[in-house]
């Protein structure tokens, strides 16, 4: 599944939206950014680089349609998340706990991925896009993400 975050005007939003194979299109929220890692990469960055297979990514991956997205909710993709209910838990929990660690200082098993992502987010002009790829943790091998610019 590809991501496609975009930086919106002045840096101060980011919207981004998910393409699933073969071509679904999932429109995801528009959050605050400022000068911090948007919340929702933030989010993928700490999932990706923990091999948290079912948190959100992994699951909207998946299928799932979360009330957050801007999709019709389904049964089948409400299954996915009842499906996996406890490893989503377990990975908002986890994720929040290192992102707020990061964010403080303290060191944490992402410190290299977050700084990649921050100055990376912070690079992208207004309109530009950082695109990343979601694959499951044994795919994931040797995938980097790429930063685009506005078309």
């Amino acid at each position: 599944m590809e991501v496609r975050f975009r930086k919106g005007k002045a840096g101060r939003t980011c919207a981004w939206e998910a393409v699933r194979p073969p071509r679904t299109r999932v429109p995801g929220s528009t959050m605050a950014a400022g000068g911090d890692v948007p919340h929702d990469l933030a989010t993928f960055v700490i999932e990706e680089a923990l091999g948290l297979e079912h948190g959100f990514w992994g699951c909207v991956a998946e299928g799932a349609t979360f009330r957050s997205l801007q999709r019709r909710r389904t049964e089948p993709g409400k299954e996915v998340i009842r499906r996996h209910r406890e490893e989503l838990d377990a990975a908002e929990a986890r994720v929040n706990e290192v992102y707020f660690a990061w964010r403080s200082g303290e060191p944490t098993p992402c410190d290299a991925a977050l700084d990649a992502a921050l100055a990376e987010w912070r690079a992208l002009p207004e309109g530009g896009e950082l695109v990343r790829v979601w694959a499951r943790p044994a795919r994931r091998a040797g995938q980097r993400a790429r930063a685009t610019s506005a078309r």
